[in-house]
């Protein structure tokens, strides 16, 4: 349940709104005389540059990314971040557009969509080491769970790429200035990966902010259909958003990273590209987020089966996490982690410490606003420390497609609205 602060709040909003009025009627239009607010409806969690592209970075080039929206809204902005660049990134010309439904080509889009952003009224910007920048509001309407297709030209050399390594998304990248291109034909290079994008806010009038999904990759999704939208965020938005009642139209943002751990950064073990330690992220991946009300904590798999922490651990550094995120004013949600006995790093001594984890989590309630038990929907009845079969993706760590909707239809929506 709501804080009791949180709670006073909403009711007191509701109460000077039926004094004044304004509330919507039955048939759940929109609330007369609301105010337009800026809510995150996409996102992606950055990393340091790994091997290959990455590392190598571009020139002279045009990205074009497809991302997935929760939320809708009147007008849209994006983020753009060169948080983990080596120096400064020049962004020369960027836009928004809607995919052509029309063509097998997931690099078109509707000419008639195409949008040009801007950056303190100029087409383009330069983003200093480290930094992060957005661009102007653009008055177009963004619908709730669409594809949005989003270039960035780079005209200078970017050195080692701010990215996510893991999208689950094609990425489309090609030689010059095409940003405004109808056809993506030119954009003949292809990587699983979003590159200097983090985030897509739109502005609404029916959402009361967003929910923030800190997670690892069984959060970004992985083993899921690639450019299917099938991750457990995706398909938790579209139930968020299915029934239009005031106040579920919240955005959901997905800020896991595949590998990513509580306690450790990815660069312990030479991959930059799993990310700083969960703790590290909080302030940037959640906290910073637009309109953030609610943060689902899903990390702690990795803390033991690539680390091999003892519980005691990664307990500490999750009960950090929720007391930051509470101190902020965010209501926290926790998962238990869930079972992965069949994976190549499994031991019985993990398994323990799993347990011992989970037991915490479900017994020390009060510490949070709520907890999803993942670890109860996911584990087979007959082997507890084995996936269920059906929702096993084969490498009885990640869910496939089916698990991931299991677990969205898991979620108490209550606990998010």
């Amino acid at each position: 349940m709501k804080h009791p602060s949180t709670r006073r709040a909403l009711l007191a909003a509701a109460l000077l709104a039926t004094t004044l009025g304004v509330l919507a009627g039955p048939g759940g239009g929109a609330t007369a005389g609301a105010k337009d607010e800026w809510v995150g409806s996409w996102s992606a969690a950055p990393t340091g540059a790994g091997a290959g592209l990455s590392g190598t970075g571009f020139a002279d080039q045009t990205i074009r990314m497809i991302v997935h929206t929760s939320v809708g809204g009147s007008a849209a902005r994006i983020r753009l971040s060169n948080t983990f660049g080596a120096g400064a990134v020049t962004i020369g010309h960027a836009t928004v557009a809607r995919p052509d439904a029309a063509t097998p080509a997931l690099t078109d889009v509707l000419p008639a969509s195409v949008a040009e952003l801007t950056f303190n009224g100029a087409p383009g910007i330069t983003i200093p080491k480290g930094g992060q920048v957005v661009s102007d509001p653009l008055p177009v309407a963004v619908p709730e769970l669409s594809d949005l297709v989003v270039s960035i030209y780079l005209p200078v050399a970017t050195g080692p790429a701010t990215w996510h390594w893991t999208s689950r998304q094609a990425t489309y990248y090609g030689s010059g200035d095409t940003v405004a291109e109808p056809t993506g034909a030119t954009l003949t290079g292809t990587r699983n990966s979003w590159f200097f994008l983090t985030g897509v806010d739109v502005l609404s009038r029916r959402s009361p902010g967003s929910v923030v999904v800190l997670g690892d990759s069984i959060t970004d999704g992985s083993q899921s259909t690639i450019n299917g939208n099938a991750r457990w965020t995706d398909r938790l938005a579209a139930r968020l958003l299915a029934g239009h009642a005031p106040h579920t139209e919240v955005g959901v943002l997905n800020q896991g990273l595949a590998g990513n751990a509580v306690s450790h950064d990815g660069t312990e073990i030479g991959y930059a590209e799993l990310g700083v330690n969960g703790l590290a992220r909080l302030q940037r991946d959640v906290l910073s987020q637009t309109g953030v009300q609610t943060v689902v904590l899903a990390l702690g798999i990795n803390d033991l089966q690539i680390y091999a922490d003892p519980a005691d651990k990664v307990i500490g550094g999750l009960r950090q996490l929720a007391a930051q995120a509470r101190l902020a004013g965010v209501d926290v949600v926790i998962s238990t982690i869930t079972p992965f006995e069949g994976f190549s790093s499994w031991t019985p001594e993990k398994e323990q410490s799993r347990l011992a984890i989970n037991e915490y989590l479900r017994t020390h309630r009060a510490e949070f606003t709520g907890v999803v038990d993942f670890d109860q929907l996911l584990r087979d009845p007959a082997a507890p420390s084995k996936l269920r079969a059906e929702w096993d993706s084969g490498d009885h760590i990640h869910p496939n497609d089916a698990g991931y909707q299991a677990m969205a239809e898991f979620v108490p929506l209550w606990l998010l609205s």
